[in-house]
């Protein structure tokens, strides 16, 4: 057994910093690159590529990074754990395995981790009495059925661990949990017993601070930005050893910091209740949380305790809730903000006029309370140079939404005066993706675990 291993994060979104997985790989030494890929958005975009291409449906940045990166890693034996694989992991081994022949490197383990898509199965499962309720509304995934375009359910840590055991190289997976990418390499190395929860629950943690990449290493901080490096900034990196404490770090002489505040701030990013953070793993308890200032760009996390995981899973879907259109214009002194408000009580007036069927209007003053809506303070209009507003409107009907980008342009000459920015021509509708949370029995997901074959 290993005295610890060193995680690095290498992504922490899809169009996150092309460069950091390869800074990780170069700039310091370290045991696995895990980076995470997906969001629940991105579920349905990868679901709506494949549809078209049957070859796609995964992060396509992928074959691309790892021209750049098979040769490091084969050279330092390092790891690469990703669910970047989307909603066809196969199709993104493939890609992979192809950029590792064309480099000539013919030992290459790729293992791949399915069995999260749920579409094809949706007949099967509502048939068995899991009706995948939504957790918000309570509705059956039957009122959404025939507009469902992704389904996945949320796999853990265990898939990939065994895969790890199989000799993988790179273990690409489609919906894990961001999580597990970071606690399975522990599981691996230190055959750490899944039923043991205060381990579990210390990888789940791990796995948290490391998902948003930068985020942990002073990127969307809140304490002494200005005082940072944002050009250089280093990603996170976990030093983790058998007993479950790890340490919180990152490449020397990279930007960024990482501090007790910017490891807090990762922590408390995405939680509901913090005694009970649910995974596929375990229950982690946020509130036990230990930690400590180790030195420079250095904190030590120990002490977590964890509890048995729940018998269900998470199931992400998506479907298709209508259509949205927006558009913006610019209006500027004197009286920007009157202007911009009278703007779109004009719109509003001429849609309904028309006949215009929607199910949310919306104005928001960019600058102002586009992001705090009416929790922001007054404004003196006679301070505003100038004021962004951007309408939004969402139907069930494409012609009202089309009709809705038709009203626009008239705005400039038959409103309030000095008005521009109207750019990109005619707004068009784009199709909503709605949300559909659920949860699913664990029996009736079966996660498989396969390696596509040594590269030869």
């Amino acid at each position: 057994m290993k005295e610890f291993i060193k995680i690095a994060s290498g992504q922490g979104f899809w169009g996150d910093l092309i460069d950091a997985p390869y800074r990780q790989v170069t700039e310091g030494d370290i045991d696995y690159l895990v980076m995470d890929y997906l969001a629940e958005v991105t579920m349905s975009i990868l679901q709506k590529q494949k549809i078209k291409n049957p070859e796609l449906g995964y992060a396509r940045d992928i074959p691309g990074l790892m021209k750049k990166l098979l040769p490091v890693c084969k050279e330092k034996k390092i790891r690469i754990i990703t669910n970047g694989g989307g909603v066809n992991p196969r199709a993104c081994a493939k890609a992979v395995a192809a950029v590792a022949s064309e480099l000539g490197i013919n030992d290459l383990k790729i293992a791949v981790v399915s069995g999260d898509d749920i579409m094809e199965r949706m007949d099967e499962i509502t048939s068995s009495g899991c009706l995948l309720n939504n957790m918000d509304t309570g509705e059956p995934v039957t009122t959404v059925k025939d507009k469902l375009i992704s389904a996945n359910a949320y796999l853990g840590a265990v898939p990939i661990a065994q895969a790890l055991d199989m000799g993988a190289d790179i273990v690409i997976t489609g919906r894990t949990t961001d999580t597990g990418l970071t606690l399975a390499p522990m599981i691996h190395e230190f055959g750490w017993d899944t039923d043991n929860f205060d381990l579990m629950a210390a990888g789940t943690v791990a796995g948290h601070i490391l998902e948003c990449g930068a985020q942990a290493t002073g990127g969307n901080f809140l304490g002494d930005w200005e005082k940072l490096d944002f050009v250089n900034i280093g990603f996170p990196i976990a030093v983790a050893y058998p007993d479950g404490s790890f340490h919180i770090t990152k490449h020397e002489g990279t930007g960024g910091a990482v501090n007790i505040e910017t490891v807090s701030e990762q922590l408390l990013y995405e939680i509901g209740d913090p005694v009970n953070y649910i995974t596929p793993d375990c229950i982690a308890d946020f509130t036990s949380i230990q930690l400590e200032d180790a030195g420079k760009d250095k904190v030590k996390v120990h002490s977590i305790k964890g509890r048995p995981a729940t018998p269900f899973l998470k199931v992400s879907a998506a479907y298709l809730g209508g259509y949205i259109s927006f558009a913006t214009l610019t209006y500027s002194w004197p009286d920007a903000f009157k202007k911009a408000k009278l703007a779109g009580e004009i719109l509003r007036g001429r849609l309904d006029k028309i006949g215009v069927r929607y199910e949310e209007f919306n104005s928001e003053y960019v600058g102002l309370n586009a992001c705090h809506g009416p929790l922001a303070k007054e404004h003196n209009d006679d301070d505003i140079n100038e004021v962004c507003v951007r309408f939004g409107i969402r139907s069930s009907d494409y012609k009202s939404v089309e009709r809705f980008g038709m009203e626009i342009a008239p705005l400039i000459l038959t409103g309030p005066p000095a008005v521009t920015g109207f750019a990109g021509g005619r707004p068009k509708p784009s199709e909503v993706v709605a949300y559909w949370p659920a949860l699913i029995p664990k029996y009736l997901v079966k996660p498989v675990v396969e390696l596509y074959g040594d590269v030869k």
